[in-house]
C-alpha cells in the first residue's frame, strides 16, 4: 500500500506481457504532474525529442479556438516509481478496471506527446475554463532509459502524417478547403477525375488532378489568405473559371469521353501535371484582374500552346528539372509566364525577376507546331 499518493480511475491492459494502465487526468493537473527531459541534455540521454516551441502556439491556439470540439490524442508516459492498481471487483467484468495509485515521489516522464503537454498549459492560461476537462493517458512502468528511448521510436516509427488531399478532404474548419471540395463537386470533369487520398497520382490511376493540386490552384486565382474571409462569389468565380480552361483544354476532354487515359496524358503532356494547373491559376488570376469584363477570350490562348512534353526547348529547366516534371514555386511561375504570354499579357514583376533566371521566352515556342 502507498500511503502518501496520486489516486486516477484507471483501466489495466496487457502488451508484451506486460501491464498497462490508461487514465483521465484533468487539463489543469497535466502540466504540473507530467515533465519532459531537460532539453540540454545530450540526445543520448534523452527519452524523447526536443520540444519544438514554434509547434506548441498552434496546438494552443486550436484548443482555445475549438473549445467545444478539440480533440486530443493520448499522452503516453512512464513512471519511475513505486505503482498499484486496485481491481473495482474480483469479477471477471470489473477485474480490468479500478484505481491507479502513484506514489507522489515518482517521476513521471513523458515518452510521447511533450508538445501536447506544453499546449495545455499555454491554453489553460488563456482559457482556464478548460482546466476541468480530461485527456487519456497511457501509463508505463518505467523500465530503464533505454526502454524508454526504444518506447519512443516505436510509438513514432509507424505513424505517417496523412496526405494534404486527405486533409483537405476531411477539415471542416478551413473555409479555403471547404470552398475546393464545392469548387470539384460543381466541375464535372473533377468531380469525375479528382484523386482525393493523395498528393500524387499512380500510372495505373484513372485520375487526373489531385485535390490537394486543385486547391493550391483555386487559392491562387482568387487570391485569398487561409485567415481571409470566403464568399459566395468565390466559388462562383472558381467554377466559372475552370469551366472555361477545360473548354480550351481539348486533351483535359478527350480524358473525360475516356478517349485516352489519364496515364497517357502525364506521359506525354505538361498539362497533365499540378505544375500547369497551378500555373493557369496563376495567369488566370492576371488575366482576370488584366480583363476584368472580358477575360474568357484569352483563354482560347491555352489551345495554342504546345504541352507536349518532348517539346524540350520550351519546357527544360521550366517544368522538366532532368526530364522529371517539376513543381517548385519557380517552375510554377515558369510555366505561367509561358502562359501569360501566349494571352498577350505582359509579365508581373514576380514573373519577369523569375525569368531573367532562365533564357526569355521565345513566343514561337510557345506555339504548337
Amino acid at each position: 500500500m502507498i500511503s502518501n499518493s496520486l489516486e486516477f480511475t484507471a483501466i489495466k491492459g496487457i502488451q508484451a506481457g506486460t501491464a498497462y494502465f490508461v487514465i483521465m487526468v484533468p487539463l489543469k493537473v497535466v502540466p504540473r504532474l507530467f515533465r519532459f527531459d531537460d532539453e540540454a541534455m545530450p540526445p543520448s540521454l534523452r527519452a524523447q525529442r526536443v520540444l519544438n516551441k514554434s509547434r506548441v502556439p498552434a496546438i494552443a491556439n486550436y484548443i482555445v479556438s475549438n473549445s467545444t470540439e478539440y480533440i486530443l490524442s493520448s499522452l503516453c508516459v512512464s513512471i519511475d516509481g513505486e505503482i498499484e492498481f486496485i481491481p473495482a471487483s474480483n469479477d471477471d467484468a470489473l477485474r480490468r478496471v479500478g484505481k491507479l495509485r502513484i506514489d507522489m515521489a515518482a517521476t513521471i516522464l513523458i515518452n510521447d506527446g511533450q508538445h501536447r503537454r506544453a499546449a495545455i498549459e499555454e491554453a489553460l492560461r488563456e482559457r482556464p475554463t478548460l482546466g476541468d476537462e480530461t485527456i487519456s493517458v497511457v501509463v508505463f512502468a518505467d523500465r530503464g532509459l533505454k526502454r524508454s528511448q526504444q518506447m519512443f521510436a516505436d510509438l513514432n516509427i509507424h505513424a505517417v502524417r496523412p496526405t494534404k488531399s486527405i486533409k483537405l478532404l476531411y477539415d471542416h474548419r478551413d473555409a479555403l478547403a471547404g470552398l475546393s471540395r464545392e469548387v470539384v463537386e460543381a466541375v464535372s470533369l473533377f468531380r469525375d477525375f479528382t484523386c482525393f487520398d493523395s498528393t500524387s497520382i499512380s500510372n495505373r490511376s484513372v485520375k487526373l488532378f489531385t485535390l490537394s493540386s486543385i486547391h493550391q490552384s483555386t487559392v491562387e486565382l482568387i487570391g485569398k489568405s487561409k485567415t481571409g474571409k470566403i464568399e459566395r462569389a468565390d466559388k462562383d468565380v472558381a467554377v466559372e473559371f475552370w469551366k472555361a480552361v477545360i473548354a480550351n483544354m481539348p486533351d483535359w476532354q478527350r480524358v473525360g469521353t475516356r478517349e485516352v487515359s489519364s496515364f497517357e496524358l502525364r506521359r506525354d503532356f505538361i498539362h497533365a501535371h499540378g505544375v500547369a494547373l497551378q500555373a493557369i491559376a496563376v495567369a488566370g488570376a492576371q488575366l482576370r484582374k488584366t480583363y476584368p469584363s472580358d477575360w474568357k477570350g484569352p483563354l482560347q490562348a491555352l489551345r495554342q500552346i504546345d504541352w507536349s512534353r518532348t517539346n524540350r526547348p520550351l519546357w527544360d529547366n521550366r517544368a522538366l528539372v532532368a526530364g522529371k516534371v517539376n513543381k517548385s514555386k519557380n517552375n510554377v511561375t515558369l510555366v505561367s509566364n509561358v502562359i501569360v504570354q501566349a494571352m498577350g499579357m505582359e509579365l508581373c514583376d514576380e514573373g519577369r525577376r523569375v525569368e531573367e533566371l532562365y533564357a526569355p521566352i521565345d513566343i514561337e515556342r510557345v506555339k504548337a507546331a
